[in-house]
């Protein structure tokens, strides 16, 4: 048998001869080129016609017998017989192509989220304000955190996190936020979004439906979808979710999912009417409200309204909080906070979904709430966001009039600026990303028949001296999209 092809030029640098044979063969019996039943040559025989060792022989040999390619025995090394045959590499590629791809929901995810890269931008929503980081101070936890790491902080975090940030957690909780919590009651997430997947999976069975804001956090849709949960658009309107009769009666939620506070993105505050209602409905339809309490801690003017969780004794809420907008994104640390009747349960399921690391960042977070640094520096970006606001409505009336129509300024890191229907947001938003601006259509939050038409304008790493700068350029886009289209006549 003429093998001389298995080591033919052009062979790779990289890689030992014993590798190129192995390889070479190997692909030759997945392709076809050698078929099954085939008679090797015998291991010196084939190195020498090689003119290479027979050790080298002998690994390709040995390594494509264990891995169920060839079968050795006293009449020789054969090839074997193969489940199934795959196809050339070079037509491969259109048949995997045009017959598998990712899942039906994870496609809808892809369509729902901005480009990453948008976040360095200008007007970028959810970013905060990298330059006021405390680097110093936390670089100090963190060294802190190294020197005391034992075995536990290096390998996967206990049920529900680590015991010391969760007892910081509660405290501050019970402090800052009004909530009688103990931290027994808090499990540790890599964020909102991982928090929402432990929600949509440990708290739903597929093909039940879950509830999203209309418009909404898309990060929500996204995580509740890919759960298998069917989701239901549920309007908002001047004061928050506003859910009718017929969302009751016609699509009745295991999952309801609200940002109370500070609605994302229109910025409403939901009143206490609607949020006890909202209990007592959720009570009687056996759903679970998953309350994310968007940019609560940043509130301008009096304490936050109060939060769901705790209002009434036993609610079926869970309460979800982030450090990706109080911190830095990149921590990637969140938090659940469960009612007694399910914490222990929930912890434990928790870590078969999902294993949680960071032991050390979770034990540097818990000593910068401890030492008091996390208060300070939410009191500290509070004043710094609301003076940035002010600069940005003023900055805006100078720009488009007097008469600008904003919201969302109770809280957070955004407004939303409301514009007329001769001007289309998705359009404004084109022209302000070719401006290196990170503005964020308002109606790509909706799903129809909901109709908005505004732009989403973050102002947390807006820094001063880049804001009337960037002001302008949002106007030039907003012209440019409301201009008629030149006569080509």
């Amino acid at each position: 048998m003429e093998l001389d092809w298995l080591l033919a030029p052009p062979l790779p640098d990289s890689l030992p001869r014993q590798r190129v044979l192995y390889l070479r063969l190997r692909d030759a019996i997945l392709s076809g080129r050698l078929m099954p039943g085939t008679l090797l040559p015998a291991s010196r025989s084939l190195a020498a016609s090689l003119n290479i060792a027979r050790n080298t022989v002998l690994f390709a040999y040995e390594q494509l017998s264990a891995e169920g390619c060839l079968i050795s025995d006293r009449q020789g090394t054969r090839v074997a017989s193969l489940p199934a045959m795959p196809m050339p590499p070079a037509a491969a590629g259109p048949a995997v192509a045009a017959g598998l791809q990712l899942s039906a929901r994870a496609l809808a995810a892809c369509q729902s989220g901005p480009p990453g890269e948008i976040a360095a931008l200008p007007f970028a929503p959810g970013t905060p304000d990298y330059a006021a980081f405390p680097f110093r101070t936390w670089r100090a936890c963190l060294e802190r955190a190294w020197r005391d790491a034992g075995w536990r902080q290096l390998g996967y975090a206990a049920h529900g996190g680590d015991p010391a940030l969760r007892a910081a957690l509660a405290a501050h909780l019970t402090t800052v936020r009004g909530l009688a919590v103990e931290p027994t009651q808090i499990v540790i997430t890599s964020g909102t979004q991982a928090a929402l997947d432990l929600c949509a999976r440990l708290l739903a069975d597929h093909g039940e439906i879950a509830w999203a804001e209309n418009p909404g956090y898309l990060a929500a849709r996204v995580a509740l979808g890919l759960a298998g949960l069917r989701v239901h658009h549920v309007p908002v309107d001047a004061e928050g979710m506003a859910a009718g009769e017929d969302d009751w009666r016609d699509h009745p939620p295991r999952l309801i999912m609200v940002t109370p506070s500070h609605q994302y993105p229109t910025g409403r505050v939901l009143p206490l009417s609607r949020r006890l209602a909202l209990i007592e409905r959720a009570r009687q339809a056996g759903a679970w409200i998953i309350e994310d309490d968007y940019d609560s801690e940043f509130r301008r003017a009096g304490p936050a309204p109060p939060a769901l969780f705790g209002l009434q004794p036993d609610a079926p809420v869970v309460y979800i909080g982030t450090f990706s907008k109080t911190l830095y994104p990149g921590l990637r640390l969140g938090y659940l906070v469960l009612p007694h009747a399910i914490a222990a349960d929930f912890a434990r399921a928790s870590v078969q979904a999902a294993r949680l690391g960071q032991g050390i960042e979770q034990r540097a977070l818990a000593d910068f709430i401890e030492r008091g640094h996390y208060t300070t520096h939410l009191r500290r970006m509070r004043a710094r966001y609301a003076a940035r606001q002010a600069a940005l409505r003023a900055a805006l009336k100078a720009e488009f009039g007097s008469d600008v129509a904003l919201s969302g300024g109770e809280a957070g890191l955004h407004l939303a600026m409301w514009l007329p229907d001769t001007c289309s947001d998705q359009r404004v938003a084109q022209a302000a990303a070719v401006l290196g601006l990170g503005v964020r259509a308002l109606s790509s939050y909706t799903r129809p028949p909901m109709r908005c038409n505004g732009l989403v304008l973050g102002y947390g790493n807006l820094a001063e001296g880049m804001l009337d700068e960037a002001v302008l350029r949002l106007g030039v886009a907003v012209r440019t999209a409301t201009a008629p289209p030149p006569d080509t006549r």
